[in-house]
């Protein structure tokens, strides 16, 4: 049976995410067999996994840093934002309905016992279960009906790590709130303090550090430095709302890069899609929510959305659809890419005649694509492997959409499927434009693919009358998971993260 133990924050963006993945990196170095599990998690990144259900992309990168495959069972419960106050609920990886906060309060007494059931499946197969909580443990509002932070910990008789940012400020008033808004019994469970994102010197930090142990009887366990030059996806649009992903490239100039630039849509999902551009030396990847900015882009991209129609609406309320289309015709060298949701805005209609994102029955697409979509109640959640015409270069990546889109007979397809869900399949995906410069696809993750990614920029490199540059670029997440656990390791006491597991 498995040992547990359980990352929590003091708050939501204190990156309780990437110490569970480097702690699940650690114990895999160190000869165990590790799973990664989170109750519920709300994100609009998710990840379809390969019984074709969807989980949060932060357990899909534990799961690579356990060098697993990613399972539903390691995130029964992923709440997709639809709107300020509603989610559609994700239950084992397939559609549970539409809830307002409200609802999913009543719900959640139902949905316990499939994460317990979720959960005692991994500690069956596992030696080491490394849990993450939600936000913090301290939610006085939530704490009655919470599932996923002291709720969890408990049923999986996990001792807890909280964690702290002291980069954002106040780190010791946090870590000792957070305990002081516990109960005697949830105290007991907190076995240790990790701050993370420390600039400074760390002597510096022994005065607070004293003081911290002395007043709450918890041992601080490391303090990890703020850290840069590890490439890892981010968990959900927190990031961008920040500024704390399109800073990873804001010193670049414009000069001697490809611009590319992604329209930031309200309810813009799955941006990881372009985190592999992002890192490629060639490229400045910009989000943007201003016209003007798109102006100088040789690429810009319509990113994928959990509402389409909302989001379509706000284009040309914004007057981003003239914009764009403007673009198209007066820019000869400017590359129009839609990425699911961003791919059917860029048809000629879009029908949701049973409600399934909208209030709407159908609304005028961009219409710069011969396509037309219908939104269907049945969600499709794939893994999938394709082929583009002409290169015959291979790509693969993930589908999640509830629309279903027709070409006309004048449309050539993007991509060949050849795989879906580890079956051989020979389908159309996705639509290009006769000239090649506006296409869109189904396929999330799809510049993943190192060969297609290189051939894609160099045909924008040429267009601008750069030489091409040779050789795929490698993207590989291991290395870096390799160097987050490095980190962690030397600069927090793992003897007694054992000892707290034993």
């Amino acid at each position: 049976m498995a040992k547990s133990i359980m990352v929590q924050g003091t708050g939501s963006g204190v990156g309780k995410s990437v110490i569970a993945a480097g702690l699940c990196r650690i114990f895999l170095q160190d000869g165990f067999t590790v799973a990664p599990f989170k109750a519920q998690n709300m994100s609009l990144n998710s990840f379809v996994t390969h019984e074709g259900g969807e989980i949060g992309r932060a357990q899909a990168m534990q799961a690579a840093a356990c060098r697993l495959k990613p399972s539903v069972d390691m995130n029964p419960i992923l709440l997709k934002p639809t709107s300020d106050t509603g989610s559609q609920i994700i239950l084992r990886g397939k559609p549970a309905g539409n809830m307002s906060a409200l609802e999913y309060k009543g719900y959640k007494n139902r949905a316990w016992p499939t994460v317990l059931g979720a959960f005692n499946r991994l500690k069956k197969n596992f030696e080491i279960i490394v849990l993450e909580g939600a936000g913090s443990p301290a939610e006085v509002n939530l704490k009655s009906h919470d599932i996923v932070n002291m709720k969890m910990a408990k049923a999986a008789d996990a001792s807890v790590i909280l964690v702290g940012d002291i980069d954002k400020g106040g780190v010791f008033a946090w870590l000792v709130g957070t305990l002081e808004l516990l109960t005697k019994e949830e105290r007991k469970m907190v076995k240790g303090f990790i701050i993370n994102k420390f600039r400074g010197d760390k002597r510096l930090l022994r005065a607070g550090l004293d003081f911290l142990e002395k007043r709450t009887g918890v041992k601080v366990l490391g303090v990890v430095p703020y850290f840069k030059g590890i490439r890892l996806p981010e968990e959900d649009s927190v990031a961008l709302e920040s500024g704390t992903q399109s800073a990873k490239r804001e010193n670049r100039p414009s000069a001697g890069f490809i611009d590319i630039a992604v329209i930031k849509l309200p309810h813009i999902s799955n941006f990881t899609d372009f985190d592999s551009l992002e890192n490629e030396p060639d490229v400045r990847l910009r989000y943007i929510s201003d016209k003007g900015e798109a102006d100088s882009a040789d690429v810009t991209i319509i990113p994928g959305t959990k509402n389409t129609i909302a989001d379509l609406v706000w284009l040309k309320k914004s007057g981003w659809v003239n914009r764009v289309r403007s673009l198209v015709s007066n820019k000869p060298s400017l590359t129009l890419i839609g990425i699911c949701g961003g791919y059917q805005m860029l048809g000629i209609k879009i029908s949701d005649e049973h409600h399934i994102e909208s209030k709407r029955k159908e609304v005028d697409g961009i219409g710069l694509l011969p396509i037309t979509t219908s939104f269907k109640e049945g969600k499709i959640l794939a893994q999938v492997k394709a082929r583009q015409p002409g290169t015959n270069l291979e790509v693969y990546g993930y589908e999640i959409h509830h629309g279903r889109t027709r070409n006309q007979q004048s449309a050539r397809p993007a991509f060949r499927l050849i795989e879906r869900q580890g079956k051989k399949t020979s389908e159309a995906d996705g639509s290009v434009s006769t000239d090649g410069r506006i296409w869109g696809t189904y396929i999330h993750g799809i510049f993943d693919s190192d060969s297609f990614r290189r051939d894609f920029l160099n045909r924008v490199r040429i267009k601008k009358g750069w030489r091409p540059i040779t050789g795929a670029s490698i993207t590989g997440l291991d290395g870096e998971l390799d160097k987050l656990a490095k980190i962690l390791r030397g600069n927090i006491d793992m003897g007694s993260v054992y000892k707290i597991l034993r």
